[in-house]
C-alpha cells in the first residue's frame, strides 16, 4: 500500500510526575514541557535531530500559568526557532482537538514536526499557596500565539445562583438524572458505579504515572468513609476527579517523510486515522432538553467513525474522558460500548485515579493508546476528551498502520453544535411542578447541607432551577429515595426559587 508522504504519525511520547518530597526542587509548568519535549525526542530514537526538525509547537493550557506566549518560551528553552504557535483555551477536550487540528495541517503540508504537550503544577501550586510563597514560574514570551477552541463559560449566571458552579456540584445533577432514565434503585446503581470505577483503580494500579496508583474494590469506591466523604451526592471523594497533580505529557507527531528522514523505525510509529471535535447546541447543562444525555458527544462519535472508516468493533484500545463516572456512562453509550466490556474503558486509570492533570489529561490517555498499539501491531485504539460538562467532545483513531483510501481527517464540513435547540430556563418560577435532575451536596462533617434541582412546571412545562429547603432530614431522603418524578411546589423565597417537595 502506498502511503501519502505527508501522512500524520505519532513518533515520540514522554511524561513526567513529580511529588512533594521527590529529590530536586519542583519543576515549574516550562521546565516540565521542556523535559518531556526532550524525552519524546529521545523517545523516537533521533534526539537533537527530532528537536531541531521541529517546526511547530501547540500547548494546552496550563492552568495556573499565563505567559504571553509559552509555545515561544518552550522553543527558546530548547534553542529552535518556530514557525506556528499554537495554545488551546481550557477544556478537557482540548488536547484531542489540537492534535485534530495539528495532524490535519500536517496532512495539507503546512507542518512537518510537532511538539503537542501540556503541564499540570496545581500540587505545587497549592503547596506554595498554603506555605505563603511564591513560586517563580517563567512569563513573557514574545509574539501572540494562536489559540484554538472555544472560551464560552460552562455556566451561566442563573446556574452560579444556586450554585451549580463547578465540576463536583454539576455532574451528580447529570449522574442522578441518568440514574432515573435507567430505572436503577439507588443502591443498585450506586455498586454499578463501584463496580466500573474499581476496574479504573486496577488499570491506575499498574500505571508508573499515576497519581493514585492504588486498586480499590467496588465497595470501598462508594462506601462512604473519613477517607471518602459524600461530596455531592451521590458521589463519594473516590469518584471525583483529582486535579492537584504535578504531571506532564508531550507527543511529536509528524509527516511520514519527515518521519522517513529521522530514521523513525517503524516500530516506533502509531499513525493517526482522523477524529473529530463537537459542542452541545444546549450549552448549559439546565437548557438541555434531556439532562442525562449528550448527543454532542454522540454526534463526535458518529463523525469519528466516518472520517476514520472504522466502527467500534475495530478498535481494541479504548480511553473514555473520565472525570466522573457519568462521563464514562454517556461515553458507553455514546461509542457503543459496554460498560464492562472486556477490552476496558481505560489506558491510564482514569482522571479520579492517575490523575486530572488541568486540561491535559487526554495527552496522557493518548500515550497510553499509543503504547497499547505498538505492542500490538495492527490493533486500533480510540482516545475521547471533554470539555465542561458534557459540553465539548473530542476524539481521535490510532494504528501502527497508516489509514487506507481516502486521507484522514479530523474535520467535518457542518456546524460544530450538534444537538436539540436549549430549552428556556426561567428566571422566576412559581406553581406545582416535578424534579428532573438533582443533587444534595455535603458538608466536611458529611452532613447534608444544600440542595438543588433542575425540574418543569405544571402549567406549561417550562423548565426551571430551584434550592430544596435546608432541612438536614429533608436533603437525606433525597439521596435515600429517588427524587427525579418527585413533585412540590416552586415558590420565591428572597428572590430565588424554591422547590418544597409534597
Amino acid at each position: 500500500m502506498s502511503i501519502d508522504s505527508n501522512t500524520p504519525v505519532l513518533i515520540g511520547v514522554a511524561q513526567l510526575l513529580q511529588r512533594a518530597g521527590d529529590e530536586g526542587p519542583a519543576l515549574g509548568p516550562l521546565d516540565m514541557l521542556e523535559r518531556v519535549t526532550r524525552d519524546a525526542a529521545e523517545e523516537c530514537g533521533a534526539g537533537e535531530r527530532a528537536l531541531a526538525a521541529i517546526d511547530s509547537i501547540g500547548i494546552v493550557e496550563v492552568v495556573g500559568w499565563s505567559p504571553q506566549n509559552a509555545p515561544r518560551l518552550l522553543a527558546e528553552r530548547l534553542g529552535i526557532e518556530v514557525q506556528t504557535e499554537i495554545v488551546t483555551h481550557l477544556g478537557g477536550e482540548a488536547p484531542l482537538t489540537l492534535v485534530n487540528e495539528v495532524a490535519d495541517r500536517i496532512l495539507a503540508g503546512e507542518v512537518r514536526v510537532a511538539m503537542l504537550a501540556g503541564a499540570n503544577a496545581l500540587d505545587s501550586l497549592m503547596a506554595a499557596r498554603k506555605q505563603n510563597s511564591w513560586l517563580d514560574w517563567a512569563k513573557g514570551g514574545e509574539g501572540e500565539p494562536e489559540h484554538i477552541g472555544s472560551t464560552k463559560p460552562g455556566t451561566d449566571e442563573r446556574e452560579k445562583l444556586y450554585g451549580i458552579s463547578a465540576p463536583v456540584n454539576i455532574y451528580p445533577i447529570i449522574e442522578n438524572a441518568l440514574r432515573a432514565r435507567r430505572g436503577l434503585g439507588i443502591d443498585e446503581h450506586q455498586a454499578a458505579l463501584g463496580r466500573m470505577m474499581g476496574r479504573f483503580t486496577e488499570q491506575a494500579a499498574a500505571n508508573p504515572y499515576a497519581w493514585f496508583p492504588v486498586a480499590r474494590s467496588g465497595e470501598e469506591l462508594v462506601r462512604t468513609s473519613d477517607a471518602n466523604r459524600m461530596i455531592a451526592f451521590p458521589y463519594t471523594k473516590y469518584l471525583n476527579a483529582v486535579l492537584f497533580t504535578d504531571q506532564a505529557a508531550g507527543v511529536l507527531i509528524a509527516s511520514k517523510q519527515a518521519a522517513d528522514e529521522l530514521g523513525v523505525p517503524e516500530s516506533q510509529r502509531v499513525y493517526w486515522w482522523g477524529g473529530a471535535t463537537t459542542y452541545e447546541r444546549g450549552w448549559f447543562v439546565s437548557e438541555r432538553e434531556d439532562v442525562s444525555t449528550a448527543p454532542g458527544m454522540q454526534e463526535c462519535a458518529r463523525r469519528t467513525f466516518a472520517n476514520t472508516g472504522v466502527g467500534i468493533e475495530d478498535i481494541r484500545h479504548i480511553d473514555f474522558y473520565s472525570c466522573f463516572p457519568v462521563a464514562v456512562e454517556v461515553a458507553c453509550e455514546a461509542y457503543g460500548v459496554a460498560e464492562d466490556d472486556p477490552r476496558g474503558l481505560t489506558v491510564t486509570g482514569g482522571l479520579p485515579y492517575a490523575g486530572g492533570p488541568g486540561n491535559n489529561y487526554t495527552m496522557h490517555a493518548l500515550i497510553g493508546v499509543a503504547l497499547r498499539c505498538r505492542a500490538n501491531p495492527g490493533e486500533k485504539g480510540l482516545v475521547t476528551g471533554n470539555g465542561w460538562y458534557l459540553t465539548k467532545h473530542s476524539a481521535n483513531i490510532w494504528s501502527t498502520q497508516p489509514k487506507p483510501g481516502d486521507p484522514p481527517t479530523g474535520r467535518w464540513p457542518e456546524d460544530l453544535l450538534a444537538g436539540p435547540k436549549p430549552v428556556e430556563v426561567i428566571d422566576q418560577a412559581e406553581g406545582p411542578g416535578r424534579v428532573e435532575a438533582y443533587t444534595v451536596t455535603y458538608d466536611r462533617a458529611g452532613v447534608p447541607e444544600r440542595g438543588v434541582v433542575i425540574g418543569r412546571l405544571d402549567a406549561d412545562n417550562r423548565r426551571f432551577i430551584a434550592h430544596l429547603p435546608s432541612e438536614t432530614a429533608l436533603l437525606a431522603s433525597f439521596t435515600e429515595h429517588e427524587g427525579v418524578g418527585r413533585r412540590g411546589c416552586v415558590s420565591q423565597a428572597r428572590g430565588q426559587n424554591l422547590f418544597s417537595p409534597e
